[in-house]
């Protein structure tokens, strides 16, 4: 596939948010190459009129000035080091940042600043990155989340196009962990019917742990009109056998109910607690440094 990169610069690196663990996120890119056929932003991109369907991911918006944007923003006497979410709305390390490189220069202000944050990533990419981060978790509390939702190849292949293997994925996390970050895995999202059995499930987790990582987590796929359509369309051709079970449980809900999504999150956490850990030593930020950097 053909990608179209738009260099411009943007009036704001930080943005506002309402209902979700963490107040603030930083995006350096919009649009996401990856082209995840279950990517909940397809159903942000739709309600703000921009291509959610097949074309989404074709054209990249690349924010060329947001590391210099962040370093203003940061320095504000109102701005209070509240923690920083990278990678909610686009992934961080998707193959523009290999050109670019302005994840790895936002995560260098944050560190100037002695601000928390954490990103979630699908891209092994950020193993290049190790030092900047482990010299940022010196300053500040870094967290990173590396997406693996199944080490099934063919669910991998079918639903995850853009994206490196689920495998390789798993050795940037071992990475990250022999550096002494504090890094983990987001299985997500899990799929019902394809990615929820036990045993993938079990695969992931375990692998995980002996990777070394820190934290496990799961979620199940998330429906919005949006995403919905574009899921259901890729379902219909991969496994239209399917099409009703996802009918039933989802109905008109961006989530299937209450108790298939505890299902999944008590699974994991069953499985979590039973696999052995490859215990790592976890780089932890000096108190000094967030003092200096009030001075």
């Amino acid at each position: 596939m053909r990608v179209e990169y738009r260099e411009e610069p943007c009036r704001a690196a930080l943005s506002s948010v309402r209902g979700m663990p963490f107040a603030w996120s930083l995006n350096p890119y919009t649009g996401c190459a990856h082209r995840c056929t279950f990517c909940y932003v397809r159903a942000f991109e739709r309600r703000a009129d921009r291509p959610a369907g097949s074309d989404y991911g074709r054209s990249i918006r690349v924010k060329v000035n947001i590391a210099e944007v962040l370093r203003r923003e940061l320095a504000r006497r109102s701005w209070r080091g509240d923690p920083v979410a990278i990678g909610t709305a686009t992934d961080p390390y998707q193959p523009a940042e290999g050109r670019y490189r302005l994840t790895r220069a936002c995560i260098e202000a944050l560190a100037e600043a002695a601000n928390p944050f954490n990103i979630v990533t699908r891209g092994p990419l950020i193993v290049r990155d190790v030092g900047a981060l482990a010299a940022a978790a010196r300053r500040a509390r870094v967290s990173v989340s590396v997406s693996i939702p199944t080490l099934d190849d063919g669910v991998w292949r079918t639903t995850e196009p853009g994206t490196a293997p689920p495998r390789q994925r798993l050795r940037a996390l071992e990475m990250l962990r022999e550096a002494g970050l504090d890094a983990g895995v987001a299985v997500a999202p899990v799929l019902p019917g394809i990615s929820d059995g036990r045993d993938d499930l079990a695969e992931v987790v375990t692998a995980a742990r002996a990777a070394g990582a820190t934290h496990v987590w799961a979620c199940v796929v998330n429906l919005r009109p949006g995403t919905r359509e574009h899921f259901l369309a890729h379902l219909a051709e991969d496994r239209p056998e399917l099409l009703p079970f996802y009918e039933r449980l989802y109905g008109t809900r961006a989530y299937p109910t209450r108790q298939a999504q505890e299902r999944v999150r008590s699974l994991v956490a069953g499985i979590r607690r039973e696999a052995p850990v490859t215990r790592r030593p976890v780089v932890r930020p000096d108190p000094r440094a967030e003092q200096l950097s009030l001075l």
